[in-house]
């Protein structure tokens, strides 16, 4: 992570909070080309299909309930829009927006969740559209990342508002999405939008005021949605402790287990399927380097593996050394397992790294945003060395992603949880600095994370977590978990500290609960991002750890730091509350702890 911060080799500096600079000016479209038709397509289907669907849905309920004539009305908000647009952060561009929209002066507070998701769509989609209409111009290879890093993440958005739109419409009654699912949706569509303009930070040039122009405000209209949405007083709503929420909600989610530790729920063929050796699994597709699979490559299997399937297609990867470029688990390529035959014997590598004039983003070796992602028994590595800077071994976006005994190897960045609902549980997490990194909400549970020697004048830090929004549900919480140094650092780990984890954003918010901490953990615990920034806003815990540097008398003395006393809010960061994973992770066949402990 630490995007603006190239060839620096302390891992403490400046915030990569930058604005862009927009520009008024408009290019002709471009000629049509098979990229940009299949955008229009995505977009008719969206904005025709579901908005209007929806809009209209709500529109002639607004209608049937107020003549007001709203030309009249000379653009004064209602008491609803004031009312909705106080809970959010940017309430001016709340009540500009929503004044804009038709229906809205006749709207109740409720009505008005359905009128912003509506709203940002659209915007959300006419970015997308014009955005592609700059393809053609010439760009230097780190500007081409960047924007097509942002094509990939405003499509990622634009279905996410999609999704949350319906699951809102009057004719949803049986959708099965939960509140959560709503706020976990609209905080990736946050994230995405973040990680879209930190792409364009260190950079210059037309294409990125032309980016900026047509990306303007979207990050704030998110925001304001996701406040509207959380205001309104969903039931289930995680209700994590933030700094500025309104109210605690307590998740009752029973702690149901086996004896073999897999929850009791999961059929026997989920069972079998979790115990039985890589080589005995009824594959779909088989991956093997000497030919004797369906394909030789990883790219092929993804390639050929089918889109929006609803049931699990299982990709077997034979032992071997996978060195490719660009793999990648498209959005649309859902419910896919991929199973290798044990860490360090199936190896993903790649060597990208921020080095070689690219975004941090597109450096990874092996990236998923596909919901329903599984990996099981391999290694995902980035060998660019630490030199080379941010370098990411593996990229997670996918809604309910899990990674189940792997290995993800790497120094500065190795994994980037980014965004939506993930789990990891007995895996292995090696790097230096930012090692573990994004906005994901996200549980570790039973892992083992390696501290490695830096390179010199480097500190070592775990987490940096970057939850820019108070409503946005995400974090990263370490459940049961093993904090280790490495050979290498153990010899020296007197003069190189390791720290849990120092704030990217400004609520960032990270939890290490009965987990074992070494002794090279710095006393202190963690370390400042840059000076006195987001200490009193962010939510740092720590919760019955053990071990030489679990010892938390010497521990910072910011005003969001705190050790966790209480077992009721120590379980809010657990699998059936802070993910939800109990409603979802038993379908995956993966061992799981509920709640805190047996």
């Amino acid at each position: 992570m630490g995007y603006g911060k190239l060839g620096e080799t302390d891992p403490v500096g400046g915030s990569s909070r930058h604005h862009l600079n927009p520009v008024a000016d408009t290019l002709p479209a471009p000629p049509p080309n098979k990229k940009k038709k299949l955008i229009l397509l995505t977009l008719l289907t969206i904005t025709l299909l579901v908005a209007s669907a929806v809009s209209a849905a709500l529109f002639v309920v607004l209608r049937n309930r107020s003549s007001v004539n709203e030309s009249a009305i000379h653009r004064k908000p209602t008491q609803a829009i004031s009312r909705a647009c106080s809970k959010t952060l940017y309430p001016a561009l709340c009540v500009d927006s929503l004044l804009d929209f038709p229906g809205s002066l006749t709207a109740s507070e409720h009505d008005l969740v359905h009128i912003s998701f509506n709203m940002t769509l659209q915007h959300l989609s006419k970015a997308l559209y014009f955005s592609s209409g700059i393809s053609y111009l010439q760009m230097d290879p780190h500007v081409r990342y960047a924007y097509e890093d942002c094509l990939e993440l405003l499509d990622d958005s634009v279905d996410a508002l999609s999704r949350s739109l319906v699951s809102l419409a009057p004719s949803a009654a049986t959708s099965t999405a939960s509140s959560h699912d709503v706020i976990t949706w609209l905080s990736a569509a946050l994230t995405n939008q973040d990680t879209c303009l930190e792409g364009f930070a260190a950079l210059s040039g037309s294409v990125k005021d032309q980016m900026g122009q047509r990306l303007k405000d979207l990050s704030e209209l998110v925001s304001n949605c996701l406040a509207i949405f959380s205001g309104i007083g969903t039931d289930d709503f995680s209700g994590v402790p933030i700094q500025n929420k309104r109210r605690l909600m307590e998740a009752n989610i029973p702690h149901l287990e086996n004896a073999d530790g897999l929850p009791e729920w999961l059929s026997s063929t989920e069972r079998e399927l979790l115990d039985m050796p890589a080589s005995a699994i009824q594959a779909d597709i088989v991956v093997s380097k000497d030919g004797n699979g369906t394909y030789k490559t990883i790219a092929e299997a993804i390639k050929k593996a089918p889109e929006n399937g609803n049931r699990r297609t299982i990709i077997y990867v034979r032992a071997g050394r996978y060195e490719e470029e660009n793999l990648k688990v498209g959005r649309k390529k859902k419910n896919l397992m991929f199973i290798g035959d044990g860490k360090g014997k199936t190896v993903i590598t790649g060597s990208k790294s921020v080095s070689k004039k690219m975004t941090t983003f597109h450096t990874a070796s092996f990236a998923a945003t596909g919901a329903g992602f599984i990996a099981r028994d391999m290694t995902f590595e980035n060998s660019a060395g630490p030199g080379n800077h941010q370098a990411v071994a593996l990229r997670v976006g996918a809604d309910h992603g899990v990674v189940y005994r792997c290995n993800i190897i790497g120094y500065q960045d190795t994994l980037y949880v980014h965004s939506n609902r993930q789990f990891f549980r007995e895996c292995d997490i090696y790097g230096t600095v930012d090692f573990i990194f994004g906005n994901a909400a996200v549980v570790f549970q039973n892992c083992s994370i390696y501290a490695r020697k830096p390179m010199d004048n480097q500190k070592n830090t775990i987490t940096a977590q970057n939850r820019k929004d108070p409503n946005q549900n995400t974090g990263i919480s370490i459940h049961a978990c093993r904090i280790l140094a490495t050979s290498d650092l153990e010899a020296s780990k007197g003069s190189i500290p390791t720290y849990l984890g120092r704030p990217w954003k400004l609520y960032s918010r990270v939890v290490y609960m009965l987990s074992y901490m070494g002794d090279h953990i710095n006393p202190r615990g963690w370390l400042e991002w840059n000076s006195t920034f987001a200490l009193d806003t962010l939510y740092y815990g720590e919760y019955m750890n053990s071990g030489p540097g679990a010892a938390v008398g010497q521990r910072v003395k910011w005003p969001g730091y705190r050790v966790i006393n209480s077992t009721a809010e120590a379980s809010k960061f657990t699998v059936s509350q802070f993910i939800y994973g109990s409603s979802w992770l038993p379908a995956t066949g993966v061992a799981f702890l509920a709640g805190l402990s047996d």
